[in-house]
């Protein structure tokens, strides 16, 4: 079945728009996928006619750009998580130089709790990629990359206040302010924001001045009251209203997606790459952006929070809008299915050998929806019993019955026990599902301000 979801424009961050090259023109079929049906949506753009025309978009069919295994067609064999590994040490390397620990002492120390907590880098990553896919290397993107993850960390530190989303959990550890206090947290942001700008007008070498300045302003762009801000600030007004799917892709079009534009943007810049290029990798990054924030809330919805390494629900408990709640679980799988395709057949401009790493980056993000697929399925009492059978009882069952055998039990005695040993299993494992949701509702209660 063929699922369209069209992203929209509101005010300066029409999908379309470069505030780099405003006199760069396109024809109006902006997206000429091959293959493909497109239907039409108004738009108006700052570089095409001031009256609204008609765009085509195409309509991708869910079954041609995201089924297992996800492999792409002509695209080189590829070492993805060693080279995120590879490209996230070196980045690590270069953040603990960047925020050595020094006086004032509690200062630093808020900075680099948060900064060099851990996480996958996907931002620095992509900057880094970006800057090699138009020819550059990892030294000229290295300032930069640096800087949008202490941007993101930022962002992370005050999202996480009571005045903000008020989380407790933030990359498997206790936020910040839970940590060093609000004061300090807030602080240490600000500090890191800061540092940020300073760090790629003070570091970048063998980069143009003009290129240099260029990047800065796109990163400014994408963190001020026309990228991070406005998302956050529409985000917070939106809770416990009803808001619509246009309201809530403007949200994470600026909250989520606007500084992952940044960062293969400014890769893309830092790299050398023309105006083809860098709007190539823009539209990417979009489509990315929100990929990455569909899938981050539906394992809101149906993962725990030890495994997502922040507090899981949380959206739920503070009635936000998510794509799952808005959408329903298998529409939003749909969406985040028609964004990789997008996102893919914008990379198709570049030579694969160059664009494998941002290829894998969008699969990786797009992969944990297919490793759910069976999650978010209804099973039945007697699948389920079934699953725990197989999955805990035998080796039990296994135990008992080989204890009888060596003991020399007769055959109905190995049978009585073989069942004995079935029930027992299958009663712990009730019992576990049940202290499990028990567990999950009283921690809820918690944050309801309620006893469960």
């Amino acid at each position: 079945m063929a699922f369209s979801a069209t992203i929209p424009f509101h005010g300066n961050s029409k999908l379309f728009n470069n505030p780099l090259n405003t006199d760069l023109k396109y024809p109006t079929k902006l997206l000429p996928f091959s293959n493909l049906k497109s239907v039409p949506f108004k738009v108006q753009a700052r570089y095409a006619s001031k009256s609204a025309h008609t765009v085509q978009v195409p309509v991708i069919q869910t079954e041609d750009c995201f089924t297992e295994p996800l492999n792409l067609p002509n695209l080189p064999a590829f070492k993805f998580e060693e080279y995120m590994l590879m490209k996230a040490k070196h980045v690590n390397k270069a953040l603990e130089e960047v925020v050595p620990l020094r006086n004032p002492i509690k200062i630093h120390e808020a900075m680099r709790y948060s900064l060099l907590a851990g996480g996958k880098r996907v931002r620095p990553v992509l900057c880094i990629a970006s800057c090699e896919l138009v020819g550059g290397e990892e030294s000229l993107a290295m300032p930069m990359a640096c800087a949008l993850e202490m941007i993101h960390t930022m962002s992370l530190i005050h999202d996480d206040l009571p005045c903000m989303d008020d989380d407790n959990l933030r990359r498997g550890k206790p936020t910040n302010h839970k940590n060093f206090g609000e004061d300090t947290a807030i602080l240490a942001g600000d500090a890191l924001l800061s540092l940020a700008f300073e760090h790629v007008a003070a570091k970048t070498r063998n980069v143009s001045a003009e290129r240099v300045v260029r990047a800065i302003a796109e990163m400014g762009s994408a963190v001020g009251s026309q990228g991070l801000v406005a998302g956050q600030i529409v985000d917070l007004a939106s809770e416990g209203k009803d808001v619509s799917l246009s309201d809530l892709e403007y949200i994470h079009v600026h909250k989520t997606a606007k500084l992952l534009e940044a960062a293969v943007v400014c890769g893309a810049i830092m790299g050398g790459g023309d105006v083809i290029e860098i709007e190539k990798v823009r539209k990417y990054a979009r489509c990315i952006g929100l990929l990455f924030q569909v899938v981050d809330d539906i394992l809101d919805v149906i993962k725990s929070s030890k495994e997502l390494g922040k507090t899981a629900g949380k959206d739920l408990v503070s009635d936000k809008a998510t794509y799952p709640k808005l959408m329903g679980i298998e529409n939003a799988k749909k969406f985040s299915e028609e964004l990789l395709g997008q996102a893919i057949q914008e990379l198709a401009y570049f030579e694969a050998d160059r664009a494998a790493p941002l290829y894998h980056l969008a699969i990786f993000i797009a992969r944990q929806i297919v490793d759910l697929a069976s999650e978010g399925k209804d099973v039945s009492s007697s699948d389920l019993e079934s699953i725990h059978v197989h999955k805990t009882a035998k080796l039990l069952e296994a135990t008992v019955v080989c204890g009888a055998i060596m003991g020399g039990g007769d055959v109905i005695e190995i049978e009585e026990v073989r069942k004995y040993a079935r029930c027992i299993r299958l009663l712990f494992q009730v019992v576990d599902d049940i202290l499990d949701v028990t567990n999950s509702s009283k921690e809820l209660g918690k944050q309801l301000g309620r006893t469960w």
